[in-house]
């Protein structure tokens, strides 16, 4: 196991609600209309301070994706996941991208969003 490195952000940040560990800004968004399991998730074009596990197949409202859940490098907190594949034509556009789950994350206001019991997975309801 190396050293860990956290990346520092500066802006309109969005941070883990545990740990406070930067995530992403943002600028960055690309929707905030996904849905989890929970309620409310933002898409975003990049994320740090994350570490992502494995893939697997995962069914979710708008098919069927290849998906990895990922983790706050602070606090090991499941965060949401990131799309590396779908297999939907129309669903391209999210390769590549991460969905964090907002009742996990805090605002760039410093406010945080309802506590929810932990889960992996989620669906991705979007209407962007």
């Amino acid at each position: 196991m190396g050293r860990l490195f956290v990346v520092t952000l500066e802006g309109k940040i969005y941070g883990c609600k545990h740990c406070k560990t930067h995530l992403a800004l943002s600028e960055d968004i690309v929707s905030k209309s996904f849905q989890c399991r929970h309620g409310k998730a933002y898409l975003f074009n990049k994320v740090a301070n994350v570490t992502i596990g494995e893939e697997e197949e995962r069914m979710m409202m708008t098919g069927l994706h290849t998906v990895a859940d990922i983790f706050c490098v602070g606090c090991g907190s499941i965060l949401g996941w990131k799309y590396e594949f779908a297999h939907e034509k129309s669903q391209k556009y999210k390769e590549g991208k991460t969905v964090l789950e907002r009742f996990k994350i805090s605002g760039p206001d410093g406010n945080y969003w309802a506590n929810h019991e932990a889960h992996a997975g989620g669906s991705d309801a979007d209407d962007i």
